[in-house]
């Protein structure tokens, strides 16, 4: 933990690999203490109870989805939908990197935390907002090349869905095959889309 960060931030650190690792449930407030060297009376001036540090982590993701996820993946990829595919590049990078056991964090939350309170619920329907609205973005800037009637919102919110049960199958079988196979099926949806589009644009 760099020593130029200030305890809360070290907190949210601390907690967001934690939370990760091992689950918002499994993770202790002396985890947390003993992550980031700090005493109990710091961490309960920055956040009066472990729900707060969570509502914190969540906070800390969707305002960084775009410097420390999109941002990255899009980097030198000009196409919009080149972009989706090279987004979720990213997480099969990361799936490899951590020999299949990598886990979405906010969808592992999402799954762990099924009665969550009202506002770490919607922290958490935040960031999925933020992610599906980045496809979203993808896709209108690939309006013209796509159906004119197609539903930009649900064909985000179906990649996510593909993303999450990939990198969950990948998981669960440890073999990243499940997601390629997810992802490639994925791929063949946007090509009919595309084709569907080349031909509605066709002269009669």
């Amino acid at each position: 933990m760099s020593s130029g960060r200030s305890a809360k931030e070290r907190i949210v650190m601390a907690a967001m690999e934690l939370f990760w690792a091992k689950g918002y449930n499994s993770t202790s407030v002396s985890d947390i203490l003993s992550r980031t060297q700090l005493n109990s009376g710091s961490l309960y001036h920055a956040f009066p109870g472990k729900q707060d540090i969570l509502v914190a982590v969540l906070e800390a993701y969707r305002d960084g989805i775009y410097p420390m996820l999109i941002d990255p993946a899009w980097d030198g990829v000009e196409d919009p939908i080149e972009r989706i595919f090279a987004l979720l590049a990213a997480y099969r990078a990361m799936i490899l990197e951590t020999e299949c056991t990598y886990g979405c964090p906010i969808g592992s939350l999402a799954l762990e935390l099924h009665e969550a309170d009202p506002v770490v619920r919607d922290l958490l329907a935040a960031n999925f907002n933020a992610w599906v609205g980045a496809i979203e973005r993808c896709l209108s800037d690939a309006a013209d090349r796509l159906p004119q009637t197609l539903d930009r919102r649900a064909l985000g919110e179906f990649v996510l869905t593909t993303m999450e049960g990939g990198v969950m199958q990948a998981r669960t079988h440890r073999d990243v095959g499940a997601f390629d196979r997810s992802i490639a099926a994925l791929r063949d949806h946007f090509d009919m889309l595309l084709a569907k589009a080349a031909t509605e644009r066709m002269p009669a």
